[in-house]
């Protein structure tokens, strides 16, 4: 497991957005039932969820969340050095979106832009490149070092609406996390890992260079369990998703949690990524993590891939920035991949959730 450690590196603040287009159980009842819509709702831990309609991408709800936190630091734009945009929804396959979103915040010529193509562990990988890139950077000033973390994904723009095993749990979400040196800041600790060995589980099998998109692939059919999809939809293996956070996750928090040099009692919350509340349960049993420091913010949201840690945080501490808390936040799945990350962050700007209409006026300019 590739573990670091990052000093002096300050979290800002973090801000996250969502579409308004919510979709509820009373909709997946219409699609499979009332009583199978129920009996996977309670299940998963999701009554609503939020969905973005085309042509909103997950660049968009990055920009809303990035310009509400840069507004609230009050961070002028040419002083962030560089920008980095974790996603597996991008506008293109090619140029990077970080170079349009770099262009659509108004920074600088002279920062530094790129993707990384990540989904449920993305936050915390984000967050280490970014937490490295804000020590390369920096001159050992406060307040240099300037990095913007932008992390989200339309992960429902790639799912069967016929498809039961995915389209009740998964929602649509975007998040800003800035970051910036600080001398006194206590150090993030990172805990990294992959299996490749897990790739068929959980993925898109057509759309990329290795099997294009057809006519063929993107033909729906019934698949396993009666569920309708193309090879250009998202596909979960639910059972094996399950067995691999089983194997991979509790010593994920372990070892997070022990490179920092803190024991549970040390600890204020626990962040894992939100992927549904049977698992999350389960894992917090078996971890013997108190109640109350166990952050599930699923409802209302749906599991929002690589954006789903950050959004928690939005939802659960947001206008409670003045306090400092020690987090451990834990992000696992499609890869397989995954990441533990020990960070405290302390009087940090966290605004509400910011709510994005239907067409942001910038796509609507576009079209």
């Amino acid at each position: 497991m590739a573990t670091m450690q990052v000093s002096g590196i300050r979290i800002a603040g973090l801000a996250s957005a969502v579409p308004d287009q919510l979709e509820t159980v009373d909709d997946d009842a219409a699609r499979f039932g009332r009583e199978e819509a129920a009996k996977i709702s309670q299940s998963i831990g999701v009554t609503s969820r939020r969905v973005a309609p085309a042509p909103i991408c997950a660049s968009d709800l990055c920009h809303a969340a990035a310009e509400k936190l840069l507004n609230d630091l009050g961070w002028e734009r040419d002083t962030v050095q560089a920008l980095i945009f974790v996603t597996q929804t991008p506008d293109y396959l090619s140029p990077a979106t970080a170079c349009t979103l770099q262009s659509r915040l108004g920074l600088s010529k002279g920062c530094a832009a790129f993707d990384i193509s990540l989904g449920c562990s993305g936050y915390v990988y984000g967050l280490a490149t970014a937490a490295q890139f804000a020590k390369g950077l920096s001159n050992g000033t406060d307040g240099s070092g300037r990095v913007l973390l932008l992390v989200g994904d339309t992960i429902t723009r790639v799912i069967s609406p016929q498809d039961r095993s995915t389209v009740p749990l998964f929602g649509d979400a975007g998040s800003a996390t800035a970051l910036e040196f600080n001398a006194s800041a206590a150090p993030m600790s990172f805990v990294l890992g992959t299996d490749g060995n897990g790739r068929d589980h959980l993925l898109i099998p057509a759309g990329g260079f290795r099997t294009p998109r057809t006519a063929a692939t993107g033909e729906r059919t019934a698949r396993e369990n009666g569920n309708i999809r193309s090879d250009d939809d998202l596909f979960m293996n639910g059972a094996e998703v399950f067995m691999f956070t089983l194997c991979e996750v509790p010593s994920l928090f372990k070892n997070a949690t022990q490179a920092a040099g803190w024991t549970i009692d040390d600890v204020d919350g626990v962040i894992m990524h939100q992927a549904n509340s049977f698992m999350l349960n389960h894992l917090r049993k078996r971890l013997k993590i108190p109640e109350d420091k166990f952050v599930v913010a699923l409802d209302g949201y749906g599991n929002t891939s690589c954006a789903s840690i950050p959004l928690a945080l939005s939802a659960t501490y947001a206008k409670k920035a003045d306090e400092s808390r020690r987090l451990v936040l834990a992000g696992f799945g499609v890869g397989w991949s995954w990441g533990g990350a020990a960070v405290t962050v302390d009087n940090a700007v966290l605004p509400e959730v910011v709510i994005v209409p239907g067409l942001p006026a910038v796509v609507r300019e576009a079209a």
